[in-house]
């Protein structure tokens, strides 16, 4: 799994003493210490998430980009991921373009939530979600953003549904 994590760095060339640093750096940021040797059909969905982060971060991206990377996940398994992701991006403070299809998702993890249309995808409405870390989805100024995201949503298809 270290070796995973490591790739990037690899191929910009960087030298094995800072590969090696940068990478227990990032095992260790994602909670993964003692598995640097495992392959990844050892490690539960989970933890194939959180290699994926390390080796992501690792290269250090001005811009993350996380399409769907928690969609294959059981629910506590996703939520656990949701937490520990804020935790990195926290202590990281790299900009993160997040796409889901799940409402509640966006509005847990993100400051903004870019709302799109079918197709031809584009961004109608970019939302502000303006509650303080860590989100409690069940508070009211959360149900009534998931509620109106939804509304709109709704609205849209159904005016590109054909009669």
């Amino acid at each position: 799994m270290a070796q995973n994590v490591a790739y990037g760095l690899k191929r910009k060339r960087l030298p094995e003493p800072e590969r090696r640093d940068v990478t227990d750096h990032y095992i260790g940021l994602v909670g993964l210490r003692g598995f640097e040797k495992r392959y990844p059909r050892e490690l539960s969905g989970g933890m194939r998430q959180r290699v994926s982060i390390a080796r992501a971060l690792a290269v250090n991206p001005s811009i993350l980009l996380m399409d769907e990377p928690f969609a294959s996940l059981d629910i506590q398994t996703r939520e656990f991921m949701q937490d520990e992701l804020l935790k990195i991006w926290q202590r990281e403070r790299k900009t993160v373009i997040f796409v889901t299809h799940s409402i509640d998702e966006a509005i847990k993890l993100s400051d903004r939530v870019a709302i799109m249309t079918p197709r031809p995808g584009h961004i109608e409405e970019i939302k502000t979600v303006d509650s303080a870390r860590p989100r409690d989805m069940t508070q009211p100024a959360m149900v009534q953003l998931a509620a109106e995201v939804k509304r709109w949503l709704r609205q849209q298809l159904f005016e590109s549904t054909p009669a």
